[in-house]
C-alpha cells in the first residue's frame, strides 16, 4: 500500500498519526481515502469546490505531482506520498 506522510501541523486532524497507509492506485484516490478516514483534513487540503488548495504541495517519492500527472499520478505498494504545506512569513 502507498503511505501518506502527514506534516506536523496537520497531525492534529489525522489522529496524531505521522503516516497513514492507503488503498489507492493514484494520488487522487490516496488523498480521497485519507480525507474519508480523517474528514477534518479535508478543509485543510481542499477548497470549497473540491480542488486541492494551491498552497498544498504533494510529492510522490520526492517528485512533485504537479510535474507528473497531478492527481492522476499512479502510485503503487511502497510509494511514499508527502503532503507539504507552503509556509510563509519571516523578516527580510
Amino acid at each position: 500500500m502507498p503511505q501518506i506522510q502527514i506534516p506536523s501541523p496537520l497531525r492534529q486532524y489525522s489522529g496524531k498519526q505521522a503516516s497513514i497507509n492507503v488503498a489507492a492506485s493514484t494520488v487522487g484516490e490516496a488523498l480521497a481515502d485519507l480525507v474519508t478516514r480523517h474528514p477534518d483534513l479535508k478543509r485543510h487540503l481542499y477548497t470549497e469546490d473540491g480542488k486541492l488548495r494551491s498552497f498544498v504541495n504533494v510529492y510522490v517519492n520526492d517528485e512533485d505531482m504537479r510535474y507528473l500527472q497531478k492527481e492522476g499520478t499512479a502510485v503503487q505498494d511502497g510509494d511514499t506520498i508527502s503532503i507539504v504545506p507552503s509556509i510563509a512569513g519571516g523578516i527580510f
